[in-house]
């Protein structure tokens, strides 16, 4: 029997020539610098202090001149630094928590579809497998008008869940930060789905009597990735305004909008989507870059609506008997992946190192010139971040991006164990898996950041932050009592 021959692509050998190459390729003009630097200071050693001395005699200085050029060096700078960009520090945030008297176990959720939907098992059986197969744990809540047989999603159910949510998080980034409600300049709030008037935004500003100059947002209909598109929002608006305290407030009101109906694609959210929401504050003030747990470096969004079928995958509709719902198509995550690769082809040449440009663009060009049927080469994320912060937004999205990326289960923990613990939080799910990297004690000074989401329209968003300083265990948030027992084994299917 022949010899086995050695598997290459796991060899040790292999491993360490791949990191050479990334050393090599990534430090290049450091190591082209190191030989001229080093000849640099063989030849003064060689000329000696009397050859170095009368060379310096030896040269004429006009005033004239050293003025010019004095001015010209502080003009430059001087422009240089008034054209530099703010630096948007996040200063800490807040998730809200809700109470256990909001939990929906498995049980509680299909005894209410049952007798909620008593006269179409078919929809019942449908949504039993769907939360068999979610990702989903017993302890995500939905709102107190919710609990009722059947629903009651009134007006005033609906600014009762606002107000808790809206408030609690808010009052929690108050004491987190000795931030007082004076000192907020710039407010925005999204929410997708619920859109009231008088806007959220103006019922934060009546509760905590803001300022009247205050700049207030209200984003609405923009879908799970709003959240980001609030962070870009108040980064532009930092950079034009000097001096000020931005606070985001990213949440999804579940009461208005559970569909009652019996289409399957509507039923799909009822299943998946739950209370919570976050409150960020963010700063361009020097004196806040010290205490700031993350500053923010890019900002990456990606608008697919131009395309009909993009347009349509998630779309607020009413069925044929008139209840409305929320409409998802059979073609999101195809979708979702079209988004994500127009989004990485734009942030990957601000955030991915040398090394791995060029083997993405030796790639390209041997696809293009000497065979198209070469595997393209999907470049290792890894080595520009450190965390990821996936959009829970249901177990097929998670799982999706971690082939597509190439990722450790550890990379998507926090993203699955969120899912698992609060479910689909829209676009505050981002912030729960952020503060669960924290909550284990990962994030460390130096580690990068990715956030993802994904919004109807269609869209994929990505920030990228900066962790400021090493973040100790956060003591009072959503994973407080809760933290010791995850990471758990979420099976592919639970049975109900």
């Amino acid at each position: 029997m022949p010899p086995m021959l050695p598997d290459f692509s796991n060899s040790v050998k292999l491993k360490y020539v791949k990191l050479g190459y990334h050393y090599l390729v990534d430090h290049i003009i450091t190591l082209m610098l190191v030989p001229v630097m080093v000849g640099i200071v063989v030849e003064i050693v060689r000329l000696g202090p009397d050859e170095l001395l009368n060379l310096w005699n030896s040269v004429h200085f006009d005033l004239i001149q050293v003025l010019c050029s004095s001015f010209s060096v502080i003009f430059i700078a001087t422009v240089y630094f008034m054209s530099k960009p703010r630096c948007i520090y996040l200063v800490d945030y807040a998730c809200y928590k809700p109470p256990v008297t909001c939990r929906v176990p498995f049980a509680t959720f299909m005894e209410h579809s049952r007798l909620i939907l008593s006269n179409n098992p078919k929809s019942v059986e449908f949504q039993m497998r769907i939360l068999e197969r979610s990702g989903l744990g017993e302890e995500t809540c939905l709102p107190p008008a919710i609990h009722y047989i059947p629903p009651k999603p009134t007006m005033e159910a609906a600014r009762g869940e606002a107000e808790v949510v809206i408030f609690s998080a808010m009052d929690s980034l108050f004491e987190k930060t000795g931030l007082k409600p004076k000192d907020i300049d710039i407010l925005i709030v999204n929410c997708s789905l619920f859109s009231p008037t008088p806007s959220l935004s103006a019922m934060v500003i009546n509760k905590y009597k803001l300022r009247s100059n205050i700049k207030s947002f209200n984003l609405s209909g923009m879908g799970c990735s709003a959240g980001l598109i609030s962070i870009d929002l108040a980064r532009d608006l930092l950079q034009v305004h000097p001096n000020s305290n931005a606070v985001v407030v990213s949440t999804e009101i579940i009461t208005p909008n559970y569909y009652q109906g019996k289409e399957r694609a509507m039923l799909l959210p009822n299943c998946l989507f739950r209370m919570g929401g976050a409150a960020i504050l963010l700063s361009n003030r020097n004196s806040e870059r010290w205490r700031a747990k993350y500053r923010l470096v890019h900002v990456v969004r990606t608008h697919k609506g131009a395309d009909d079928k993009a347009y349509r995958c998630v779309f607020e509709e009413e069925d044929k008997e008139g209840k409305v719902g929320i409409n998802l198509s059979k073609d999101l995550m195809a979708i979702a992946g079209e988004a994500l690769k127009s989004n990485i082809t734009t942030i990957g040449p601000l955030v991915l190192p040398a090394s791995e440009q060029l083997l993405f663009l030796l790639t390209l060009i041997g696809r293009k010139i000497f065979n198209p049927k070469w595997k393209p080469y999907i470049p290792d994320f890894k080595m520009a971040f450190e965390h990821f912060c996936i959009h829970a937004g249901g177990r097929a999205v998670i799982d999706e991006l971690q082939k597509n990326l190439q990722l450790s289960a550890e990379h998507v923990e926090a993203s699955r164990m969120t899912l698992h613990k609060f479910g689909n939080t829209s676009s505050s799910s981002l912030w729960y898996e952020m503060n669960y990297i924290e909550s284990k004690g990962r994030m460390k000074k130096g580690d990068r950041i990715w956030q993802i989401a994904f919004g109807s329209g269609f869209k994929c968003n990505s920030a990228v932050w900066k962790c400021n300083r090493t973040i100790k265990t956060p003591t009072g948030g959503p994973w407080d009592d809760c933290i010791d027992r995850y990471p758990v084994h979420i099976p592919e299917v639970v049975k109900l």
